[in-house]
């Protein structure tokens, strides 16, 4: 069964949680790709906010409503693809080089739905976790963090410095925080369960749900 496939049926199966009235939070990816013209087929009266310019454009050339993030204190929901899920509810993701932005707005949501296709959950997450750096002192700051490489890529959204954790993941918990930690890392790609409320996952001709919250 085709990827891209499931990657679709997983983002329509996620635009039929949005309704009218809400706000809803556009993550960015090939999955969420699939996700906005199921939302435009719907002609909702939703009020959205993304997560990277990329999207944004997507979505306006579709007629969905996009605004500035500073205009919402909340989001009713947000969704979002993933690069690993694990069996706990675990997330990397920050491919695409938005992952500062994406936990934002899924930290806003009142909830937060993952969509993917069966090739994303694993059975323990594996490197590299992508990171957003502050270009000042970028030199001392990658000299700092142990296992950490530049990626090259453009900026992220906000301008900041793409690069990669290679190492060990182990216990994400302690990565988590050991990262967030470290001075001049503005974000990286390790998103926690209590960000989760539902993760859709196509898988064949089907969609396999897993609500979390």
């Amino acid at each position: 069964m085709s990827v891209e496939r499931e990657k679709r049926i997983a983002a329509e199966a996620a635009a039929e949680l949005v309704g009218s009235g809400m706000t809803v939070g556009l993550g960015t990816g090939s999955t969420v790709a699939y996700l906005l013209p199921a939302l435009a087929r719907r002609e909702l009266s939703i009020r959205c906010v993304a997560t990277s310019p990329r999207t944004e454009q997507a979505a306006r050339e579709l007629g969905i409503q996009v605004e500035p993030f500073g205009g919402f204190d909340r989001l009713d929901i947000a969704i979002d693809g993933a690069d690993q899920i694990a069996p706990d509810g675990w997330l990397v993701k920050g491919g695409g080089a938005a992952h500062t932005r994406e936990k934002i707005v899924a930290a806003a949501a009142d909830r937060f739905v993952v969509i993917a296709d069966s090739s994303k959950p694993v059975d323990a997450l594996r490197p590299p976790v992508p990171l957003e750096l502050l270009e000042y002192g970028l030199a001392t700051t990658l000299r700092r963090l142990a296992d950490v490489r530049r990626r090259d890529v453009p900026r992220s959204p906000d301008g900041g410095v793409i690069a990669d954790y290679h190492g060990d993941i182990g216990d994400p918990v302690r990565l988590a925080a050991d990262l967030a930690g470290a001075p001049g890392l503005v974000e990286h790609g390790l998103f926690p369960p209590d960000l989760v409320a539902t993760i859709l996952v196509g898988r064949g001709d089907s969609v396999e749900r897993r609500d979390l919250a």
